[in-house]
């Protein structure tokens, strides 16, 4: 009897022990991130380069734009009563896409025309901050490096991932908000 309580001290006391914390085997820490940065980097100075060509090979005066996007006005409306949208106006446009190379990636009959409520809708950035600049009867070229354009994801079917982009767009009307 003293055998087995003995043991059975001796097993408790065993058991008792705290559980000592495992260690990882390797820490990287940052590693992905700091390395998607630079993929980063080097993406957005590769596509810079490709749309600087195409803008020194054109005799055409681009707007380098806040956003981060380069335009140049195909028909501008200098006229001052007619405004750029507002949040909430209904923007009624045509637009088409190209790659850089100049080939048709989505006709205007593709799209078809398009309604959009000023940032109350989803639109990739480019575009929605581009249509921001335009009075009705104006057309627009705009070259939207990838991050303004679809980014990563492309637009999962004809525009791949990190496409930068060039589009027409074409500004048909633009009805106030009736609360603007």
């Amino acid at each position: 009897m003293n055998k087995l309580l003995t043991l059975a001290i001796v097993l408790l006391a065993l058991n008792c022990k705290t559980p000592d914390a495992r260690r990882p085997i390797s820490v990287k820490t940052g590693s992905f991130i700091d390395a998607s940065v630079e993929r980063n980097k080097k993406l957005i100075a590769q596509e810079q380069v490709s749309i600087e060509k195409i803008m020194q090979a054109q005799d055409i005066d681009y707007i380098a734009s806040e956003s981060g996007f380069w335009y140049y006005y195909n028909n501008k409306i200098e006229i001052d009563t007619l405004k750029t949208p507002l949040f909430g106006d209904i923007i009624n446009y045509n637009y088409n896409i190209k790659a850089l190379n100049g080939s048709l990636i989505y006709s205007k009959e593709d799209i078809k025309t398009q309604n959009y409520a000023m940032d109350k809708e989803e639109l990739f950035t480019g575009l929605r901050e581009g249509l921001k600049l335009m009075k009705t009867g104006e057309t627009v070229t705009f070259l939207f490096p990838s991050q303004k354009a679809y980014g990563y994801y492309g637009d999962e079917n004809k525009i791949g991932s990190n496409t930068p982009i060039v589009c027409e767009v074409t500004v048909n009307s633009i009805t106030q908000n009736q609360t603007n």
